[in-house]
């Protein structure tokens, strides 16, 4: 090979190898620009508004929704069929025990009874006669006996007549408030045709039903406190008289029962009321938004604030770490924290969407969650 040859075969290829070194430095300057960029991005402090934690005074309550129920309430019915003669009550009224409310035709079984009577006290007085007889032994034993007979058999029939004849009048089986009638004068009703309600307003009854996990806080005697948004302004005290003996294997629940005083009939059967039952000693327990909880399949987590020393600005780092607790009974917007924290923690309320374990955060609290224990929804 020629001089001129190999010197060419030089220059060629070192000028390859300037441009494949000029390409693979430049690789590798953008390279690590990138990744210097990316660095000064990652993980950036990220916003987020915080708590204290402290020990709250706490007392276990459980609240419900209910249905109010009338001591004693039914709707009254004819037992027989009959044409309406007399109508004894107006829509709306009180009505004492025993009252006779609505009248049927009777005169027919009216007009039977003498006759039947008048057996009964015939068959009386041959009873008597026969009785006597046998004292001087001039009638058999047999004869009393069939005498005897004849006598209950009679007095039956007229017991019997009365009870039909009772059946054609509709009595108050009980004091209470009437409803609206049902039928009219001079209407022919059949055996089960609704007359009028009749409700025992005071007292009334609140049936609402707790979950299993709150039974501790419901007893027999516990006072209630009841609000009815047909009454706002006014709060009822009444107490539990009764419990089921049993939970509700569909919800798992356990139906209770209070008694309110009720004397100006402002509740009213059929209105649902919110109750809230009151029991023990109060506790002292850390309290938390209810926002400031992550509620997970694994367990309910937080995350807490702490310090991670000085920056190269010389302002303080924070960090905010994950953490498993324990949280108990909720109360409006709080929530009771069993185990997990301490009080004087730092605790994350608000932007933990955003944040993992070992996050750089600043704190804003501009914004914090709602925080009430006794909320109450307005109209705006």
């Amino acid at each position: 090979m020629s001089k001129g040859t190999t010197k060419r075969m030089v220059i060629m290829l070192s000028a390859a190898a300037l441009v494949f070194g000029g390409i693979y430095g430049f690789q590798q300057f953008r390279n690590k620009m990138i990744q210097k960029a990316i660095g000064g991005m990652a993980n950036p402090p990220q916003a987020v508004a915080t708590t204290v934690t402290k020990f709250e005074s706490w007392q276990p309550t459980v609240d419900a929704v209910g249905t109010l129920r009338a001591a004693m309430g039914t709707t009254l019915a004819a037992e027989v069929s009959g044409l309406v003669t007399a109508i004894h009550f107006e829509s709306g009224k009180m009505a004492q025990a025993g009252q006779v409310l609505v009248a049927l035709n009777a005169a027919p079984l009216v007009a039977q009874l003498p006759q039947l009577q008048a057996n009964a006290a015939l068959a009386k007085l041959n009873y008597e006669r026969d009785l006597a007889q046998f004292k001087i032994q001039a009638v058999s034993q047999a004869q009393v006996d069939a005498s005897a007979a004849n006598l209950k058999a009679t007095q039956a029939q007229v017991a019997a007549q009365q009870a039909l004849i009772a059946q054609k009048t509709i009595r108050a089986p009980f004091a209470g408030q009437l409803g609206i009638r049902q039928v009219d004068l001079g209407q022919y009703v059949a055996p089960g045709t609704a007359v009028v309600s009749l409700q025992k307003l005071d007292p009334i009854n609140l049936d609402f039903t707790v979950p299993q996990s709150q039974m501790s806080v419901v007893k027999l005697g516990a006072k209630v406190s009841v609000t009815s948004n047909a009454q706002p302004d006014k709060s009822y005290v009444g107490e539990i008289n009764a419990i089921e003996p049993q939970i509700d294997t569909a919800t798992r629940n356990l139906k209770v029962r209070v008694k309110l005083a009720n004397p100006h009939g402002e509740l009213l059967p059929g209105m649902f009321a919110t109750a809230r039952v009151g029991n023990g000693t109060a506790q002292q327990w850390i309290t938390l938004p209810n926002a400031a909880i992550a509620y997970n399949p694994f367990g309910s987590t937080v995350f807490v604030v702490t310090s991670a020393g000085k920056g190269a600005d010389g302002k303080e780092k924070l960090t905010a770490t994950q953490r498993f607790v324990t949280t108990g009974m909720m109360r409006g917007d709080q929530v009771a924290v069993i185990s997990g924290l301490k009080a004087g923690e730092t605790v994350v309320t608000a932007g933990q969407l955003k944040l993992h374990n070992g996050s750089l955060v600043f704190v804003n609290n501009s914004v914090q969650p709602s925080n009430n224990p006794s909320p109450t929804v307005k109209d705006e």
